[in-house]
């Protein structure tokens, strides 16, 4: 949807700015130099104020915010049944029948047939690492919920630090639109001489820096940052229904009580119902 909201922005500020007899010629002529220099200022600031990694980061998390949706209903349940699966697994054939899947998941059946999940590759390392761990040490459940709270606290950390560092990008944005102007009022003083037609054009000119500033603040990059921001709690969400069914695991509940805990986590509106996951997990039984 976020391409959606770039053409209903753009649409409506300068639709309404063509309908109430606005010259476009006049923005598209201002609009290169002016660009230049708000967006290469908020570019190196950007660069200035933040390590490569939070940069390519912010980067990769600003296209995802544009293209991709969070984690659907369809997704959670096929993370239910990958969790329902793999805990069969375990409890039927022991430790030594799950370790050869959370090791490899790349090559594992049982993973190979969830790639929605395998795509996401902080979730693969998230539930593969916890098993790992729980099943070459001795943890109680607080300890496993402790270790993934900490891990899911991790990633978020690093994560929020990228969309911090885009949302100042979005705050110094108008800041650097009137610097564009005030330049332009500056050039426009050397020209005082040459006419009222001259320096209306140049004026003109100038406010199209602010006005560009102000814009790519609220109607670009701001709305961006809180679009990544929205995207990481999703994420976060997603970790949380894998931290549910892994503590209840090493509570010794049976998997279909385990997956309902993680099902229990999911926000309504993206919780498949009880009938959808028992169904899905009947499949399973059948199939195993």
């Amino acid at each position: 949807m976020g391409f959606v909201g770039i053409l209903v922005v753009f649409g409506m500020v300068f639709g309404g700015f063509l309908i109430s007899g606005g010259k476009m010629h006049i923005i598209l002529e201002a609009a290169p130099d002016e660009l230049m220099v708000i967006g290469g200022a908020a570019l190196g600031a950007y660069i200035l104020g933040n390590p490569l990694k939070t940069i390519k980061m912010g980067f990769k998390l600003a296209i995802k915010a544009l293209t991709a949706k969070g984690p659907q209903k369809a997704d959670y349940l096929e993370l239910l049944q990958l969790m329902f699966q793999l805990f069969q697994v375990f409890r039927k054939e022991g430790p030594q029948g799950v370790e050869k899947h959370i090791e490899n998941p790349e090559q594992s059946e049982i993973f190979k047939a969830y790639p929605g999940f395998m795509k996401n590759h902080h979730a693969v390392h998230f539930l593969c690492d916890t098993m790992k761990i729980t099943l070459s040490a001795e943890l109680s459940p607080y300890d496993v919920d402790d270790l993934l709270g900490n891990d899911i606290k991790a990633i978020h950390s690093e994560e929020h630090q990228a969309q911090h560092a885009v949302q100042s990008v979005a705050d110094g944005f108008p800041g650097l639109g009137i610097v564009a102007a005030v330049l332009g009022i500056i050039k426009t003083m050397a020209h005082l001489t040459e006419g009222v037609e001259k320096i209306g054009a140049l004026v003109a000119s100038a406010l199209v820096g602010t006005m560009l500033g102000v814009f790519g603040a609220y109607g670009m990059i701001g709305p961006t940052a809180t679009k990544m921001a929205a995207d990481i709690e999703a994420e976060g969400r997603y970790l949380e229904a894998i931290r549910q069914a892994m503590v209840a695991l090493q509570r010794g509940a049976p998997p279909l009580v385990c997956v309902e805990y993680a099902r229990r986590s999911v926000m309504p509106e993206e919780r498949p119902s009880f009938e959808e996951m028992d169904g899905a997990t009947k499949n399973i039984k059948k199939a195993a």
